[in-house]
């Protein structure tokens, strides 16, 4: 959530700011601002709503300047207006700061800044710490980054702040806790930014700064230290992404580009790790701790939002093939109460960003008790990758569109290459259903391109649907998980009321729901719980309800009894969700684009959820 995005260098900052400003516009689109240097004057210019509305205002006013930072905000302290929005003076307006995060804090702070006479201009936590910082300055003689180290040291809470100074044009200041950072090393400048996608236009060389480090740049010179100064050597990183990775490339969205890139970002989540011909399954991150994984006395999952739903499907998988206990938890309620973990307990934390706050409160909670970690994310870097023992990279590549598509399936792959692995090496294999798996696995990138033969019959399914207000999902066994996201990623971006329920439980209370008025969208494919579902498909019928089915081709039973169908190949039962998934993912899309609403940024939501 919020975006950062600043610069140093020889070059104009502003098109740099502004540009980048767009490409994090997925972290945070209620508002957006700019604070550059021109002579002796900080200005800063911001305004509600998303960037473009921003450059609307700035096509008069001065941008020469060669060091600028820039916000775009999603709203956590205050509502989203031009005042909260960022970047923020000090009282005397010699600085300006952007800031991510939430300081718990702010409020007795203010108060204390309030009796000595600063004046607020917003509502935000972010303002308070810029005064704050201002007012340690003057008490104590200290320089400006001096002050800032004191300033962290008080505040609770979670940040990641680039500070100008009207009086130093030649530095910038930037600190992180808890919420991410990168820095990009060019010749002779340097860019800040929340994630690489400001970035990689300009350079391949990058810092992730870890918490607690302060990072300034003076005189074309950057240094990271601690926050009792003591200094670290700057551990410079290859960006591995491509320009083209996160431009939409002819697409009306991102959300349709990736959903439509789903064979290829598969396919890179098994890559180099599975080769069938050979019976070859290596996961190499995880490969010093396969015996810890194989006699774990439990797995626990812990993620958020489409990671928990993908969590779930790994727990059919691993307590189907490896038969080890697997526990799959709300990581903001896991971290909040007393859970039993031991040393022998596993914990996966699941996260397409690596950012998300919740999980990563969650392993370091799990990390206390003694049990060992696992992550398995997308963004290489990432404090979730930094902060588990080990993990596993799912490689989909950068993910722009607010609602997951390509990170559910390509984690849910990674996780199904886990599963089968661990399995394999508990013994809980036989050598032919070990290598019937991979085969299986490695068809599914091809079989998902499939899918996509039906697009257009979705769109008309999705036409006629535009209209309901409320929409159930329905499914059994690892099809359930799928039923969950289904109804999220209707609920995420198209503003329809969906709910996904097993299907088993429709008697326990939801048919009540059902009238000629209720589209219920059923996972009907064939696997182990068939006729149950054909079942429950007669019971909505009886009621008058609408069904959408998704069915496996050459399904003749079925498509006499329901209203619509949307047929996917047929694949090993245990890998169903990496196919069924995907008429799901287009069904919303569709009714979204068709509703009018904006597919990439749904309102209230933000891609990377850092804070709490």
């Amino acid at each position: 959530m919020c975006g950062i995005v600043a610069y140093i260098g020889n070059k104009q900052a502003y098109p740099i700011v502004v540009k980048g400003l767009k490409r994090l516009e997925y972290r945070g689109y209620d508002s957006s601002g700019v604070a550059l240097i021109d002579g002796n004057q900080l200005n800063i210019y911001k305004k509600k709503g998303k960037v473009s509305e921003l450059e609307a205002i700035m096509a008069d006013k001065p941008t020469t300047s060669t060091v600028g930072i820039g916000h775009t905000r999603w709203a956590t302290h205050g509502e989203p207006n031009d005042r909260n929005a960022h970047p923020h003076f000090s009282n005397d307006h010699s600085l300006a700061i952007i800031h991510n995060g939430i300081i718990e804090n702010y409020g007795a702070i203010k108060q204390n800044l309030l009796k000595k006479g600063h004046q607020f201009a917003s509502d935000t936590d972010t303002e308070v710490l810029i005064h704050f910082i201002e007012e340690i300055r003057k008490e104590t003689g200290e320089n400006l980054e001096g002050a800032v180290r004191i300033a962290l040291k008080e505040i609770v809470g979670a940040y990641a702040i680039v500070i100008l100074d009207r009086d130093a044009p030649q530095q910038l200041i930037a600190a992180r806790k808890g919420s991410p950072l990168v820095i990009g090393l060019g010749v002779d400048e340097f860019f800040f930014a929340s994630d690489a996608t400001p970035i990689i236009e300009y350079t391949k060389d990058v810092v992730y700064l870890d918490d607690y480090q302060v990072a300034m740049v003076r005189d074309n010179k950057l240094t990271i230290s601690d926050l009792d100064n003591l200094p670290t050597i700057p551990y410079i990183q290859k960006l591995e992404m491509e320009l083209a990775t996160i431009e939409k490339g002819g697409y009306d969205h991102f959300m349709i580009k990736e959903i439509f890139e789903q064979p290829r970002s598969i396919a890179d989540s098994m890559r180099g790790r599975l080769i069938a011909s050979e019976g070859h399954l290596q996961l190499g991150g995880l490969e010093n701790y396969m015996n810890k994984l194989a006699q774990a006395d439990r797995i626990v999952i812990v993620a958020c939002g489409t990671s928990w739903h993908a969590g779930l499907v790994a727990e059919y998988l691993f307590e189907e093939l490896a038969r080890i206990n697997v526990e799959v938890e709300y990581a903001s309620e896991f971290r909040y109460r007393n859970p039993v973990i031991g040393e022998n307990d596993v914990v996966i934390a699941i996260s397409q960003s690596g950012e998300t706050a919740d999980t990563l409160a969650a392993i370091e909670l799990a990390k206390s008790k003694g049990a060992t970690i696992f992550g398995v994310c997308n963004v290489v870097g990432s404090s979730i990758a930094r902060a588990t023992h080990a993990g596993a990279y799912t490689h989909a590549g950068p993910e722009i569109g607010v609602a997951s598509t390509k990170a559910f399936t390509a984690q849910v792959t990674v996780l199904t290459q886990m599963a089968i692995a661990v399995a394999r090496r508990k013994g809980a294999l036989t050598e032919d259903t070990y290598r019937q798996l991979l085969i299986e696995l490695e068809t599914i990138p091809t079989k998902v391109q499939q899918v996509f033969e039906y697009a257009d019959k979705i769109k008309e399914i999705a036409f006629i649907f535009t209209y309901a207000r409320n929409f159930i999902y329905l499914g059994r066994g690892l099809n359930f998980p799928v039923a969950l996201e289904g109804a999220l990623k209707l609920k995420e971006i198209s503003y329809i009321h969906a709910e996904g329920y097993p299907a088993a439980e429709m008697k326990h209370g939801p048919i009540a729901l059902i009238d000629e008025d209720m589209p219920v969208v059923f996972l009907a494919t064939k696997d182990g719980s068939y006729d149950k579902i054909v079942s429950n498909i007669q019971e909505v019928k009886a009621r008058k309800g609408r069904v959408i089915a998704i069915i496996t081709q050459g399904d003749t039973r079925i498509p006499g009894m329901v209203d619509f169908v949307i047929e996917v190949p047929q694949v090993h039962e245990l890998l169903t969700p990496l196919v069924s998934v995907i008429p799901l993912q287009l069904l919303s899309y569709y009714i979204a684009v068709m509703r009018g609403r904006n597919v990439d940024q749904p309102r209230n939501l933000a891609k990377s959820v850092t804070v709490e």
